[in-house]
């Protein structure tokens, strides 16, 4: 599979409508970015389950905005709709291959659980924070 380029009308689409998504936040003038290219596209051709996709941060500044990019690349994660990964810079292929095993390897029942008790004001233990 190839990477697939979003925009902002087509953003929550493919993430709400796949299980893993996997985003890279880049731009042309990034030489980072670049280099990081073809990492991705290699993982993409790999792991065709997973969606791969592109946002120009030059093109699209409402979404790159949206998700408070302020360093490229940046990469990031969506499972089930919900954020587990975030992060600038650009990956080796070996780390990028970890990452993606973590991933799927996440309870996100358990992941959602969490999520719940950060919002309610709970730590994991159970203590209010």
């Amino acid at each position: 599979m190839t990477t697939k380029a979003l925009t902002i009308d087509t953003f929550e689409q493919a993430v709400t409508q796949n299980d893993i998504v996997i985003v890279d936040f880049w731009a042309a003038w990034c030489g980072p970015c670049r280099a990081f290219a073809p990492v991705f596209e290699a993982a993409s051709e790999t792991h065709s389950d997973i969606v791969f996709a592109k946002v120009d941060t030059e093109a699209e500044q409402q979404l790159a905005a949206g998700f408070q990019i302020t360093s490229i690349p940046t990469l990031m994660i969506f499972r089930e709709n919900v954020i587990v990964f975030s992060q600038a810079g650009a990956l080796p292929a070996a780390q990028l291959e970890q990452l993606i095993a973590g991933v799927r390897a996440l309870d996100m029942n358990e992941v959602r659980a969490q999520i719940a008790a950060q919002e309610s004001g709970e730590r994991s233990d159970g203590a209010q924070v």
